[in-house]
């Protein structure tokens, strides 16, 4: 076996980070040992309505990552199939909260694989974790409810 030519293995973690939250940093902070580089990539979907513009989507999602190196967020348009192959990545990264999660990403995983040989990793949510997810964060954040353990330091109370 060459160890002269070695591939990097790189990853897309997709979502729209709608915002990021705690629980979504846990699982990018778990899958680092496994990847070499770890895109966080926010899928642009023009007919999804977003609480926050995209732009400080971006800027959260740059600010809680800024001291992992390794870790890089971007957005993208179109099927997150295509964004892996233009970013030679051959695995997509996906957190698992419950047996609803698993059905769901099953699916994707399976046509993600179909279309273009990408492999999907999935990493189960930590307990602490499983009952956090944008959805819910909006909804408390739209009601001036406290965030705070639910948001990276990054997103503070916006």
């Amino acid at each position: 076996m060459s160890t002269s030519s070695t591939t990097a293995r790189i990853a897309v973690f997709p979502g729209s980070f709608d915002p990021v939250t705690v629980g979504h940093v846990s699982i990018v902070k778990r899958a680092l040992p496994l990847f070499d580089k770890i895109y966080v990539a926010i899928g642009e979907n023009n007919s999804k309505r977003y609480m926050f513009p995209l732009e400080k989507r971006l800027e959260w999602l740059r600010g809680t990552f800024k001291d992992m190196p390794q870790v890089e967020a971007i957005s993208f348009q179109g099927l997150t199939a295509d964004l892996c192959i233009k970013l030679g990545a051959a695995f997509i990264v996906r957190g698992l909260r419950n047996s609803t999660d698993h059905g769901q990403e099953r699916s994707i995983a399976l046509m993600n694989h179909a279309l273009r040989g990408v492999e999907t990793v999935f990493l189960p949510a930590l307990p602490e974790h499983a009952h956090i997810s944008s959805t819910i964060v909006r909804e408390l954040m739209a009601n001036n409810a406290d965030v705070s353990a639910f948001v990276p330091s990054a997103v503070g109370q916006p």
